[in-house]
């Protein structure tokens, strides 16, 4: 196979991994489960136990019929399902995904990390830095925080969208003569789940040496309108908010799990990665617990409330999360440094598209491919010794539920194998 054979059998790849994915988005999972005649009363009937109060609605029997709901809807397509962070119909996914999910049902808690795919992708700090190299020829000082919104000024997405919500933030209503808050908020969403990370955290975590640069850096959120407000409300009261909302709970979830600090690891990170710490921060951004820098002298962040006598253990412990979280505060001291940039293991094994290089292509060899190809395949396919496994460990699960090997995505899944390995067969026999 010539070099073109090989570029061209990585797109094709790559796109295929894509569709590949798609078959554990919730949403398909969802219709799958919905068409099913097995499964969709069983959906049904868990979604009657999240909604309100379950058991009033269910009668006598509820608890045992959640339970039940909940066992035989764990080997079906629904489990392990994902969304996309900022995906069209996002709501209308983590509503899938957290009917199964639900921590309060019925003092059933299903452990998990958080409904959203990981993203694979490397910061091109190199290519930021470049936009603005012309402009920077003689000075003696460089200012990052000027760097990032000049570089974010000559991207059409990243300036459009970030004119969109600083135009939203500043606009006062008709009414108040107030800013229209959660129309802010929306817009901000919208700026930091579509712009690349490259921009958006340059702008928002580039490191400051005076007062100035450090007050542009907070004042990057418009935050006297999406963050402050008169008084500080109980934190208490915002996580309820957050909870209570799809999206907000997910972005939490999200930021307590790769943010989870710990003792034992180097970098203080229990995930060990700082860049998905610092993404899974600008997904609070423009919620009910949007965290921003606390004054323009230190690069201290905390969400903007407080924490009174009741559940002050609870409180205190969600505030520390920001305050004394030395996974956060290395991820946010260390920006833009060598250590923020090694990808983990996890993210080297499954390079996206984007990130690799022309070199990677034309040196990689098909059968390195296949191989990488096989390694995620094989994470992402359950086999039917995983499947036994799985229902060994389900004291509670009904008999005619459904086998995990026979699930709609696993047959997409490996459909998708053969067509890859017939796909590099066809290449290779061709040049």
């Amino acid at each position: 196979m010539d070099l073109w054979g090989i570029y061209l059998f990585h797109l094709i790849t790559f796109a295929l991994l894509e569709v590949i994915l798609a078959g554990r988005d919730c949403l398909v999972a969802g219709d799958s489960c919905s068409s099913d005649e097995t499964c969709s009363p069983r959906l049904r009937t868990l979604r009657q136990c999240v909604a309100g109060n379950g058991s009033m609605k269910l009668g006598p029997g509820a608890r045992s019929q959640c339970a039940n709901a909940v066992s035989a809807l764990l080997s079906s397509p629904l489990n392990g399902c994902q969304c996309k962070r900022g995906m069209k119909k996002e709501k209308n996914c983590l509503s899938i995904y957290w009917s199964l999910h639900q921590s309060f049902i019925h003092g059933l808690n299903l452990v998990e990390s958080y409904p959203y795919e990981t993203v694979h992708r490397d910061y091109d700090y190199v290519r930021l830095a470049s936009i603005t190299a012309d402009s920077d020829v003689g000075m003696t000082t460089v200012n990052r925080c000027l760097d990032a919104a000049k570089a974010c000024n000559v991207d059409d997405v990243c300036q459009k969208l970030r004119t969109e919500y600083v135009s939203a933030c500043i606009k006062p209503t008709a009414k108040s003569g107030l800013c229209n808050r959660p129309k802010c908020n929306k817009a901000l969403r919208r700026f930091f789940d579509r712009v690349p990370a490259d921009y958006t955290h340059e702008l928002l975590f580039c490191p400051c040496t005076d007062t100035a640069c450090a007050e542009r850096r907070r004042q990057t959120i418009v935050p006297s309108c999406s963050y402050e407000s008169a008084e500080k409300p109980n934190c208490i009261t915002q996580i309820k908010i957050c909870n209570a909302d799809y999206v907000c709970r997910s972005r939490l979830a999200q930021f307590q799990y790769d943010c989870e600090p710990s003792e034992t690891s180097a970098n203080g990170c229990k995930q060990g990665n700082y860049g998905a710490c610092l993404l899974a921060y600008t997904g609070l951004i423009g919620s009910t617990v949007t965290p921003n820098y606390i004054d323009n002298s230190t690069s201290s962040v905390a969400p903007w409330c407080s924490c009174s006598a009741s559940q002050r253990e609870d409180c205190d412990h969600f505030l520390g999360s920001f305050t004394t979280n030395i996974c956060l505060q290395n991820a946010l001291m260390t920006f833009g440094s060598e250590s923020d940039q090694q990808p983990t293991v996890s993210q080297a094994s499954m390079p996206s598209p984007g990130s690799s290089s022309r070199e990677t292509r034309s040196t990689a060899s098909p059968q390195e491919t296949i191989e990488t190809m096989r390694n995620i395949l094989d994470t992402i396919i359950p086999t039917q010794a995983l499947g036994n496994e799985l229902l060994v460990g389900q004291s509670t699960l009904p008999s005619n539920s459904f086998p995990i090997s026979a699930s709609p995505p696993s047959l997409m899944l490996q459909a998708a194998l053969c067509l890859l390995l017939l796909l590099f067969n066809l290449l290779n026999n061709g040049h």
